[in-house]
């Protein structure tokens, strides 16, 4: 059994759809997936993809695509890239001989934002009838999709709902000029008779997730939507995308002072230390066994395969004459960076706010950090570089993002944290080697 589990390893395949930036991408990539064929619509989001070595494919090439490798440090070289809008490319028919193992993607979810227009299932931006699309055409054995947790609001929940069971039996179609709540009612009575083909039905959950509780240095709530074919017969006790990282663990971190050791060498952190001590909890009677939280000044210091590459904070210079720091892609800084009512800072010793795309892709306080210098530019704020956001968001420092300021930050803001879809995309890919494994 364990050599099949390496076998199949080696060779599992991903299809991504709305692929913006390319972190769920890069997550399920460097879970050992590789892509046949990866989409996005948006110009400078393609222009990322590109300037990582993704590859252009045309949308009506059905030739069998050669699977992306990520080779000479780049994670997306050789990606098969289809420009364009998904609802252009005529069929995914093709890719079903390939038997695609995991299709991802997260629908563009401005429907169902609280920051959106509240439009829901009206909004021709609801992308998610092109997912159904593509399980229903490609047969994927696993599906991963990611979206913003207003999916779960009771105005919105009957939608979900029919999300799943539309999830659940992708390859009973719509009939042309029905409603989603016509639709809705056919799939509660095929699903109410039980009598679909394994292999045409999918079993579905969604887990609610805090990204901070999977290593993410972010506070940022989101909903996981997993489903795999019937007929695999998985065990869904071998799905285990559980946290590892707590808000507790970090509290008795710095109670009991560890974490506050690890900047020691930190030009007055001895003041900052009293002052976040002073907001603190009392420490928890019984601590967890998990990891810290990490917090925006970990990021910045550099975690995981950022360790021991901290990133300088630019001087009052380099941000008023908006320079490169230390000759580090991105790390650009900014002027003009203030609080006001409704928008607060980052904190730099708590995770970052959720990275949102925002107007221009500045949304007010989500971009700004207090610093430790409380006098830095006559108030003590300043923006977080794109680079230091990419951090937040678990993105790797060689990953170029294209196009101005506003561009980077909005393809940062709409995309998956790396760390967080890596977690889900191993287990899945854990729970396909083990139902595999067993047949």
């Amino acid at each position: 059994m364990s050599h099949q589990g390496k076998r199949s390893f080696a060779g599992r395949t991903s299809v991504e759809l709305f692929a913006g930036g390319g972190g769920l991408a890069m997550a399920v990539h460097n879970a050992g997936f590789s892509p046949l064929l990866v989409n996005e619509f948006a110009p400078r989001a393609l222009e990322t993809l590109r300037e990582n070595g993704a590859k252009l494919r045309e949308p009506e090439d059905t030739s069998m695509p050669a699977p992306g490798t990520g080779r000479a440090g780049r994670r997306a070289d050789g990606w098969p890239l289809v420009p364009g809008d998904v609802r252009l490319i005529p069929s995914f028919k093709f890719l079903r001989e390939a038997q695609v193992d995991v299709l991802a993607g997260g629908p563009p979810c401005q429907p169902f934002s609280l920051g959106g227009h509240h439009k829901g299932t009206e909004d021709e931006r609801n992308m998610f009838p092109q997912m159904f699309r593509a399980i229903r055409e490609m047969r994927p054995k696993a599906v991963i999709c990611e979206n913003v947790r207003g999916l779960l609001r009771p105005s919105f929940r009957p939608y979900f709902e029919y999300i799943m069971r539309e999830m659940s039996l992708p390859f009973i179609q719509r009939a042309e000029g029905a409603t989603w709540e016509e639709h809705d009612e056919v799939l509660r009575k095929v699903l109410a008779d039980g009598g679909t083909e394994p292999s045409e039905r999918y079993d579905v959950t969604y887990m609610p997730v805090n990204a901070a509780d999977y290593g993410v240095p972010q506070i940022r709530h989101r909903v996981i939507i997993v489903a795999f074919r019937s007929d695999l017969g998985v065990d869904w006790q071998q799905f285990r995308p559980q946290p590892m990282f707590s808000e507790t663990a970090l509290i008795c971190s710095m109670h009991d002072g560890s974490y506050w050791k690890r900047y020691s060498e930190v030009p007055g952190i001895d003041a900052v230390r009293e002052k976040v001590m002073a907001t603190l909890p009392p420490m928890p009677l019984v601590p967890d066994e998990l990891a810290p939280w990490r917090t925006l000044r970990d990021a910045i210091a550099g975690i995981d395969e950022n360790e021991g590459h901290p990133l300088p904070s630019p001087t009052l210079a380099e941000v008023h004459g908006r320079q490169e720091v230390a000759g580090i892609t991105d790390h650009v800084g900014w002027p003009g960076a203030r609080v006001y009512p409704g928008h607060t800072p980052n904190e730099l010793d708590r995770p970052a706010k959720t990275v949102k795309a925002g107007v221009h892709g500045v949304p007010g306080g989500e971009s700004v950090m207090r610093l430790d210098d409380s006098t830095f530019d006559g108030n003590g704020y300043r923006y977080m570089t794109v680079r230091e956001t990419a951090r937040v968001m678990t993105f790797p420092d060689d990953w170029i993002l294209a196009g101005p300021r506003g561009e980077k930050m909005r393809q940062l803001g709409n995309a998956v944290p790396v760390k967080l879809g890596e977690v889900f995309a191993k287990a899945v890919h854990a729970a396909l080697d083990d139902a595999e494994g067993r047949r």
